[in-house]
């Protein structure tokens, strides 16, 4: 009976099945946010909703009765646990709010997705190197924003005029949003800030963010390099059973010879 779950539920066709009630299930919790939309075919809508849920929890059900306490073991299959969970918890009175995270159950496609799979796991392995290229960016932008403070707060005190206020300012200017505009208003009584702007973009924006994206690329190489020895491991072990199976049959075949000559003989 097991067996024939554990067909079941990882049979592509199921897969497919689960991709597309997610899908479905994502766009019906879209369309509720339309007033007009609810007020028509709310009681529909809630219906798909609650039999995707069932379906959901179901399906969970079915890998742990399949894989008993393995199922722990699985990152994916704790993340896709709390997704159903939260999707389970009373959403009445103070707790209604959890209503919105039911499209958490978007987020199923991270664990059923291979491909996304494996982008969420690249991104996990890149998290200590993104650390420290954090730390890098922290101490630039730290560094910039006094900077700017003694400068030009004094000509720009509403975007220079704290701290606090030109590490806001530094970061809106490090993502590229209108930062001309502070940059002429400064400029309008220090000309040359313009090379302060520059060299903090050049830094921020076309060096630091650049390391992040190298970060990322190099770890999504490692776990591509790591799933094709998978690969050969498994291909190579399939070629061994084979050929091991090829030897036992030569080996009854050269038993058969030998006992088909010693009747001949007699």
């Amino acid at each position: 009976m097991r067996d024939r779950v554990r067909h079941v539920i990882e049979h592509p066709r199921f897969q497919r099945f689960i991709v597309g009630l997610i899908l479905v299930n994502a766009a019906t919790l879209g369309l509720e946010t339309f007033p007009a939309v609810l007020s028509r075919f709310g009681p529909e809508l809630h219906v798909i909703d609650h039999a995707a849920l069932y379906i959901f929890v179901a399906e969970l059900l079915a890998k742990i009765y399949v894989e008993r306490l393995r199922f722990l073991r699985d990152p994916w299959n704790i993340f896709d646990a709390l997704i159903v969970g939260i999707a389970l918890a009373p959403a009445t009175g103070e707790l209604s709010v959890l209503r919105s995270l039911r499209i958490l159950r978007a987020l199923r496609l991270l664990s059923v997705v291979p491909s996304l799979r494996r982008v969420v796991s690249a991104l996990l392995r890149a998290l200590p190197g993104m650390s420290s290229i954090v730390v890098l960016l922290s101490l630039v932008l730290y560094v910039a924003a006094v900077m700017a403070t003694k400068m030009y707060g004094g000509a720009a005190p509403d975007y220079f005029g704290s701290l606090q206020t030109s590490l806001f300012t530094l970061f809106q200017t490090m993502t590229g949003e209108a930062w001309p505009d502070i940059a002429r208003e400064v400029m309008s009584v220090h000309p040359f800030a313009w090379v302060f702007f520059v060299i903090f973009i050049l830094i921020c924006t076309f060096v630091v963010l650049n390391l992040f994206m190298a970060v990322v690329v190099s770890a999504m190489d490692e776990e591509s390099a790591e799933e094709r020895a998978e690969l050969e491991e498994d291909s190579a072990a399939s070629t061994r059973l084979i050929l091991d199976e090829l030897a036992a049959l030569r080996q009854e075949v050269a038993a058969l010879r030998q006992a088909t000559a010693g009747v001949d003989g007699l």
